[in-house]
């Protein structure tokens, strides 16, 4: 059947709306929910963000459409793209929607609706891009959401101690969804295929951009794949943009158990040894040893701010909000430029 032409709706940049040309220009790498974290209080000081997300999940509603159809894993996206919603009965409605997973005793059960809408347009368009731009703008979306490769990815990483009854050996573990919750500690990670082709829309935002955020996120199966990519990794390198690091509030189970802010930071930098960052952020009550992060953020060229982001209640989760004061402030502080307002 041929695919009906719809990019005359797709706009460049979604909708954005009420934004002024004075706004910097942010790009958020990662992926899941602490992109989605990111984005959520980016949005709020920006009206021109780009969100470059992982396309290497193989669990879920995600992995089956994977599976089945060849397709990218939309997972990922589709978290982003609800992250942009604005605050708003529209906004509040379509994140609702897209977020939505069916239950049922049949192959509905747990996908999610944006998972199927994005998957549709794919087919439909035959353009990753084009396709997740329309969503965004019929969701309304506070920027535009494009993924880092256009081929589907597989995570592999090299683990001590995998096997509890071999606890120095090294063993391979495949699959993001598996390494995310590995037994072992991670030594590092690759991509299959190695060196896969960026999507040249995320390396031209990535060079145009006035700030680029990395992280919060799973350091290894959502942060760190971005610089596994060599288009990718080398727009990083040679933007002019300022970079910022941002941290999680505390290890994650399984893959960066017992890790400290510092041990983040180092792991990267063995996986980008070029890379520089001008500021790591991180939370000021998730750092029991300044000096010793401010030595590793000085290895990576930048600066420790550390701020109050956590949310109140105990659990690790970032407050929209204070994490958007804390960016506000980075950019206002660190930047190039003035005001944007």
């Amino acid at each position: 059947m041929a695919r009906r032409s719809l990019r005359h709706l797709a706009g460049p940049r979604g909708a954005l709306r009420g934004f002024t040309s004075k706004q910097p220009k942010v790009v958020a790498l990662g992926g899941g929910m602490g992109l989605s974290a990111s984005l959520t209080a980016l949005r709020r000081i920006t009206g021109d963000l780009t969100a470059v997300v992982t396309v290497a999940d193989d669990g879920g509603s995600s992995g089956r459409l994977r599976d089945e159809l060849g397709v990218l894993p939309p997972g990922d996206l589709r978290k982003a793209l609800a992250a942009l919603c604005g605050d708003d009965e529209w906004g509040r409605t379509w994140a609702q929607v897209i977020q939505h997973r069916f239950e049922s005793r049949g192959e509905l059960h747990e996908h999610a609706v944006g998972n199927l809408l994005i998957v549709a347009l794919w087919e439909q368009l035959g353009d990753h891009v084009q396709a997740l731009d329309l969503v965004g703008k019929l969701l309304g979306a506070h920027g535009r959401v494009l993924p880092m490769s256009a081929v589907p990815l597989e995570l592999r990483a090299s683990v001590r101690g995998h096997d509890p009854a071999h606890p120095e050996d090294l063993s391979t573990v495949r699959g993001q969804a598996t390494v995310a919750l590995t037994r072992g500690e991670v030594q590092e990670v690759h991509l299959v295929p190695a060196d896969p082709p960026a999507v040249p829309e995320a390396v031209q935002a990535v060079l145009d951009a006035d700030w680029v955020v990395l992280g919060p996120g799973s350091w290894f199966s959502s942060v760190i794949p971005h610089l596994l990519v060599p288009e990718l990794l080398e727009a990083l390198t040679e933007t002019k943009a300022r970079k910022v690091l941002s941290l999680n509030l505390a290890p994650q189970p399984g893959e960066t158990d017992g890790f400290s802010p510092q041990r983040h930071l180092e792991v990267l930098g063995r996986h980008a040894p070029k890379l520089t960052f001008d500021v790591v952020l991180a939370d000021q009550d998730a750092v029991p040893d300044q000096d010793s992060l401010s030595e590793a953020a000085d290895q990576l060229g930048g600066k420790v701010e550390l701020a109050p982001v956590a949310a109140a209640g105990g659990a690790p989760r970032h407050d929209p909000e204070l994490l958007a004061a804390a960016y506000d402030r980075i950019f206002r502080m660190h930047g190039r430029i003035g005001p944007w307002r």
